[in-house]
């Protein structure tokens, strides 16, 4: 479990369990140079005080099994080894862990809801969770974060051949938390799995999907969602990682901000390897800034090392409300604040609507409305 080099990227070099094999970043490092290290309560330097509380509930569909193990269990860390310190104190660091089992050729009749529900944010908490998706099996697995929390965590998918997983996280937390998370799927041979990532609350929260590929066929969409509010730090770090050929992958980030000192960062890393030809992927990260004050730093990076690929492509765009758009709503008799509210709806609606679990996605609207709410208030 010692250091493990990747010399063939220069996006993500470096991989171990072990914390003392990360320098403790300062803020000039690429990735951490937009993430505030003074607002991470320590979880990025080991001062954090241990003892905080994240609470697990699960609701598992009638096929799927939930168990609650130890550090010893063998099915942890199979799919994912830590990139960076927070990652690896989180997994030298949590005490009991929450396994998720879909059986081999079979159907998840319900989704299986894992509620985590923070109730301390003076200490830090860490926990870790494993999805086995086993071969040709299919299910979704809805993560709720809710509370307030100082916390950290490692979820890995392991997303057996032919299987297919899609996956709902919610980032819901109450003012003042911290969370940072490292969400991997491995995929299997003809896998499919589907991620949405929706951040709304907190303070700072730094999510960070990724995908690699054990086998041919795979195929990877990854959407997500997020409104910022003036103060909040929402940041999503993506890495897909094509080692194999013949895969597949699509990224959709979609996110408004709004009022004084709101920041999103979106950062979305894709590796093609000489490995990989046939490779078909494309990345995209859209925001809507609604008021003065805020930022966004949207950073695509491609990474291509091999000239044998089916396509590759990115793109970003940033900026404020079109006021052509909000003219012509405007002209028909439509108030101002109603036509900034269709605009958000049409802008978000169109990554929501893909959200598969009714109760979700309806929770992820009535979320965008009290944004809006709060928005035209003031």
């Amino acid at each position: 479990m010692g250091l493990e080099q990747k010399p063939l990227s220069t996006l993500h070099d470096k991989a171990s369990y072990e914390v003392a094999d990360f320098d403790v970043p300062t803020g000039r490092e690429e990735e951490w140079r937009f993430t505030p290290l003074r607002r991470l309560r320590g979880l990025h330097n080991g001062t954090a005080e241990e003892g905080g509380k994240v609470l697990v509930e699960a609701e598992a569909a009638p096929e799927v099994t939930v168990e609650t193990v130890g550090r010893d269990d063998a099915r942890l860390g199979r799919a994912y080894v830590p990139a960076d310190r927070v990652s690896a104190q989180a997994w030298n660091s949590f005490t009991e862990a929450v396994v998720v089992t879909v059986p081999k050729e079979t159907a998840a009749s319900a989704p299986t809801v894992l509620r985590l529900r923070g109730e301390d944010a003076s200490a830090a908490a860490y926990r870790h969770t494993t999805v086995i998706v086993e071969p040709f099996a299919q299910a979704t697995v809805v993560l709720a974060h809710r509370g307030v929390a100082t916390y950290a965590d490692n979820v890995e998918f392991v997303v057996g051949d032919g299987a297919r997983l899609s996956v709902i996280s919610l980032q819901d937390w109450a003012d003042g938390s911290v969370h940072v998370s490292h969400q991997h799927a491995r995929l299997g041979r003809d896998a499919r799995f589907v991620s949405h990532n929706v951040s709304l609350g907190g303070d700072v929260v730094r999510i960070s999907p990724s995908v690699s590929y054990d086998g041919p066929g795979g195929d990877a969409e990854l959407y997500g969602v997020y409104f910022v509010d003036g103060g909040q730090h929402l940041e999503h770090r993506l890495l897909v990682d094509h080692a194999v050929p013949n895969c597949r992958s699509r990224v959709d980030y979609r996110g408004a901000l709004q009022d004084q000192d709101a920041h999103a960062v979106w950062i979305g890393d894709v590796i093609i390897r000489a490995e990989a030809e046939g490779t078909d992927t494309y990345e995209l990260n859209r925001n809507l800034v609604l008021t003065d004050g805020t930022r966004v730093d949207s950073v695509p990076n491609l990474e291509i090392l091999t000239g044998e690929v089916a396509g590759a492509g990115h793109a970003s765009a940033s900026g404020r409300l079109d006021d052509e758009h909000l003219f012509y709503l405007q002209a028909r008799g439509i108030t101002f604040d109603d036509a900034r509210r269709m605009v958000v709806r049409g802008f978000l609606g169109q990554l929501v609507e893909r959200i598969e679990v009714p109760d979700v996605r309806e929770k992820v609207r009535e979320a965008i409305e009290a944004e809006l709410d709060q928005g035209a208030s003031r």
